[in-house]
């Protein structure tokens, strides 16, 4: 049965990879056979939220994804809307900026606003919140934050209800979650210009940094079991 599962997981990766390579394949054929077209239209639009300047769109960025808006949405268009008036080194320092922002507001409602109010339910319904000890604040923080499927501010509330430090919670998830929003933006940038290495620079981060993230699972997820 163990075997079989490693099957499925290995399967699945092989998966998640091919679709991200065939995604870029597509959407350079597309810009190369329809280039002119979707260039216009997309053109159209980035100058739309360009306009409304990086100011509102970063705060926005530090703001939304705690609402449970899909961080993706910014982190594709960080890279074409203000790459080519502020540089991609500015675009990912304000990206990582406003991850660090999110993350700071976002454990701090779930730290000190929602838990209460957890608590009061679970005691009512006659449960107990789980204390998870200090020595397992680490293992916990790069298991939520490496498993694969769960959102982005799912993962944050989780982590700040379980009562995790702030000062593990923070760097662990400010550093994946800048990895993850880099490859994003060189991602978003490269298909928008059509620049084929960059593509390629971008996808290949992006798989490395997934098959990091197995690994770190698989040994973590280890270390809890023995």
């Amino acid at each position: 049965m163990f075997k079989n599962s490693a099957l499925v997981k290995r399967m699945l990766l092989v998966v998640v990879i091919m679709v991200v390579v065939i995604v870029a394949l597509a959407v350079g054929w597309l810009l190369r056979t329809h280039g002119e077209e979707v260039h216009t239209w997309m053109n159209r639009g980035l100058g739309w939220v360009r306009g409304v300047g990086p100011v509102t769109f970063f705060g926005l960025m530090a703001v939304l994804p705690g609402l449970g808006c899909p961080l993706t949405i910014f982190t594709l268009s960080a890279g074409p809307v203000f790459g080519p008036v502020m540089g991609l080194p500015m675009v990912i320092a304000l990206a990582s900026l406003s991850l660090a922002i999110n993350l700071s507001l976002t454990y701090w409602l779930a730290r000190w606003a929602l838990r209460p109010w957890v608590e009061r339910l679970c005691n009512w319904l006659g449960y107990r919140l789980p204390v998870v000890p200090p020595e397992d604040h680490l293992g916990l923080v790069i298991l939520v934050r490496v498993t694969p499927g769960s959102p982005f501010v799912l993962q944050n509330y989780l982590l700040g209800i379980s009562g995790i430090s702030f000062g593990i919670y923070f760097l662990i998830s400010w550093v994946v979650s800048t990895l993850y929003a880099c490859a994003f933006i060189l991602f978003g940038n490269a298909l928008i210009e059509g620049k084929g290495k960059l593509v390629l620079v971008a996808v290949s981060l992006l798989v490395a940094l997934t098959v990091a993230v197995k690994l770190v699972r698989k040994h973590y997820a280890k270390r809890k079991i023995a």
